[in-house]
């Protein structure tokens, strides 16, 4: 029953930390687009390549096919690792900024050094590593941030 209720409380929690992600890290993609391509929402269109194919990483401009879709994935992969992040929050004696930094580091290693091709981010194709850097960091900070917040007002 303790190990339903600890899967329970990582779910919902995930969904909010996996939220706080996706929103913060979507934000530097597109501050990140409108600096590189002089388009914010280019880099959101990189995700659709998982639907559209080996194209769509290149598509310029908000479209529903294209940056709908890339942000549904986005969010969608971002919450994945929320509750990898809530779970071992939960099971760490460690600040949330650091379980929330080493979750963003395996999610980069695996965003691109084991998955294949059509399943990375996309974005990588458009961006230059420093924003990508970026990227990952602002998703490690909204990770973190409801439990930080969390924190604060029960004090």
């Amino acid at each position: 029953m303790a190990a339903d209720a600890s899967w329970n409380a990582a779910l919902r929690d995930g969904s909010v930390s996996g939220a706080a992600a996706s929103i913060a890290s979507a934000l530097v993609l597109a501050l990140a687009g409108k600096r590189e391509l002089a388009d914010a929402p280019a880099p959101l269109n990189g995700p659709s390549q998982w639907i559209w194919g080996k194209h769509a990483p290149y598509r310029d401009g908000f479209s529903v096919r294209h940056t709908v879709t890339g942000y549904a994935i986005h969010h969608a992969a971002a919450t994945l690792w929320a509750l990898l992040y809530e779970r071992s929050r939960r099971s760490r004696d460690a600040h949330p900024l650091a379980v929330a930094a080493a979750t963003s580091l395996v999610a980069a290693v695996v965003d691109f050094r084991l998955t294949p091709e059509r399943f990375t981010p996309g974005f990588q194709k458009r961006l230059s590593k420093g924003a990508i850097v970026a990227v990952y960091a602002a998703f490690a900070l909204g990770l973190a941030l409801p439990a930080l917040a969390g924190s604060r007002r029960s004090r």
